[in-house]
């Protein structure tokens, strides 16, 4: 959340306060009855004394501001509810000029009075009576409520047309923004936890996962790892596809999602625009620059196959970009030097998110001069800096990729509930990239590969070769380690592979052959370290797409 600044002279009035140690403790507050003393007059006068003492106008500013503070958090706590509660009603007994003085560390006065729209118009999906079939869509979150409302409520609805026979409900990663919607609009979204609790006290047997995120990152993830503390809660558990697919392995890699989306955005921008086409707004100077994340996660090659995929389609004049500056050729500072040496003179910014919140709001299209509106304005470079503020998820196509994905995930997942004969009959024999899940930190696929591995069906059997993260696992053995330890085991010998990581560095690990009996079900595995001692370990294959 982008903060206001003080008048210079009611900060320089707080600093000689906190410096002299006068005022209030750390640990008193205000109550709401007294804010609601504070007239309107009063706040208009003087903002501190001549000793430097906080006056009741500050006191009341800063009493909202530790309560905003203290909700703005990603762990919900049995406090919560009632946190969020006295923030809202310590806001609303302030006058307006009290809440303009509303600072702390996160706290500002838009995180109440900036108006995001109407949060009436958007379900919160939170309802009981699911039935067995669920579909859950996860999302990191927004507290704007248009957006919230057009983007992420326009793929639930398009999922919900498309699978009539499931019930499909809704969670937010991010607690911050759940906390904040529900302080402010008084509108309750589910987190993960509560999100699952919800489907396991429904007595729901077959849950699906659809993230809506943008990538494998981090945020997918920490998805996955919350919901495999309840996978033994329901009879199948599947987790769809984010958006645009599966990483790769380099900048050139693309895929159809990635092209499906590329082509999406880039209409939509050229139709707002007013054009007929990408190459007619080129002949006009006109450049589109999308706007994502940025990420340090590995992931992050996949804003460089963005970029791939639009000269591959010969939009050469879209350009990608990212907040975080991650990787390097997506900050801003380079994303206008490539814009300027490309010769364009008009740019149009667009985000290259799910949902057009905050980032797309004030650190694309804000006025404050770190915006990237902003910063192309002040390169003195072109002749016009425009903003279109409209999310990934409100374009149809878009949201026909996740119905896409459920499709896909839902054909792969029956094969799971089959006997071996069955998951091999509904695999053709073949090699397809499969999700290799494990049950420890410490025993993982190699993060250059992204959890996945290489599974070969042929004549009825599956084996899966996955590279690992180092050389010190030096056998395996399909079972439980107290068998492995027994004379005639039959130990699964390493390979050495070569991994190449996503900044082009590049080490030798080792890799296995690890026979498979059943898609998605865990089964028994145990490992040898360098240490000579076995461990029992649970891992599953699952998710096969052909290659």
């Amino acid at each position: 959340m982008r903060k206001k600044t003080f008048a210079l002279i009611l900060s320089a009035a707080m600093m000689t306060s906190l410096f002299a140690g006068c005022g209030k403790k750390a640990d008193e507050t205000t109550t709401a009855g007294d804010t609601q003393a504070t007239t309107t007059e009063a706040a208009t006068e003087a903002t501190t004394n001549a000793t430097g003492l906080i006056v009741p106008d500050e006191e009341a500013a800063k009493n909202v501001a530790d309560l905003i503070d203290a909700i703005y958090v990603q762990q919900r706590t049995d406090e919560t509810d009632a946190q969020c509660k006295a923030a809202k009603e310590a806001w609303d007994a302030l006058t307006d000029a009290q809440k303009e003085m509303v600072e702390g560390e996160n706290a500002d006065p838009d995180y109440f009075g900036r108006d995001t729209g109407d949060a009436s118009k958007d379900d919160p999906l939170n309802q009981d009576e699911i039935g067995e079939n669920e579909i859950l869509v996860v999302s990191f979150g927004t507290s704007f409520n248009n957006s919230r409302t057009e983007d992420i409520g326009g793929i639930e609805k398009a999922i919900k047309a498309a699978y009539p026979d499931y019930s499909v409900r809704r969670a937010f990663t991010a607690q911050i923004i759940i906390n904040h919607v529900q302080a402010r609009d008084e509108e309750f979204i589910d987190n993960m936890d509560q999100a699952l609790e919800r489907a396991v006290k429904n007595n729901v047997k077959n849950l699906v996962i659809q993230p809506t995120h943008l990538m494998h990152g981090a945020e997918y993830d920490e998805l996955v790892d919350a919901v495999s503390k309840y996978q033994d809660k329901f009879e199948s558990v599947i987790i769809s596809e984010p958006l645009l697919g599966q990483v790769g392995a380099s900048g050139s890699d693309t895929n159809t999602d990635k092209e499906t989306v590329a082509k999406a955005v880039t209409e939509a921008a050229v139709k707002t625009a007013g054009y007929a086409s990408a190459d007619e707004a080129a002949a006009d100077g006109v450049a589109f620059v999308f706007m994502g994340h940025g990420t340090s996660h590995n992931a992050k090659v996949t804003y460089t196959q963005m970029q791939t995929t639009m000269s591959n389609l010969g939009y050469k004049n879209c350009f990608i970009g990212t907040v975080e500056g991650e990787p390097e050729e997506t900050s801003c500072e380079a994303v206008i030097e490539a814009v300027k040496s490309a010769g364009y003179k008009k740019v149009i910014l667009r985000p290259l998110m799910v949902v057009a919140g905050d980032h797309a709001n004030n650190d694309m299209a804000g006025d404050d001069e770190d915006s990237w509106k902003s910063m192309f304005v002040a390169a003195n470079a072109f002749e016009s800096v425009e903003a279109q503020v409209s999310g990934l998820g409100s374009i149809d196509i878009v949201q026909q990729v996740y119905v896409s994905h459920l499709k896909d995930a839902l054909a792969n997942g029956a094969a799971s509930n089959g006997s071996t004969a069955a998951a091999a009959e509904a695999l053709a024999d073949g090699t397809y990239k499969a999700e290799f899940k494990t049950d420890s930190g410490m025993f993982h696929v190699n993060e250059a590969n992204e959890g996945l591995g290489v599974l070969t069906v042929k004549n009825g059997e599956m084996t899966i070769h996955v590279s690992l993260a180092s050389t010190n696992i030096v056998n395996l053995y399909v079972g439980l380690a107290e068998d492995a330890e027994k004379d005639g085991a039959t130990l699964l010998n390493p390979t050495t592979d070569t991994v190449t990581y996503s900044d082009g560095s590049s080490e030798e690990v080792y890799g296995y052959d690890i026979p498979v009996s059943v898609i998605g079900e865990e089964f028994d595995l145990a490992i040898l370290g360098t240490k000579g001692k076995w461990y029992d370990h649970k891992v599953s294959v699952s998710n096969p797409v052909a290659q």
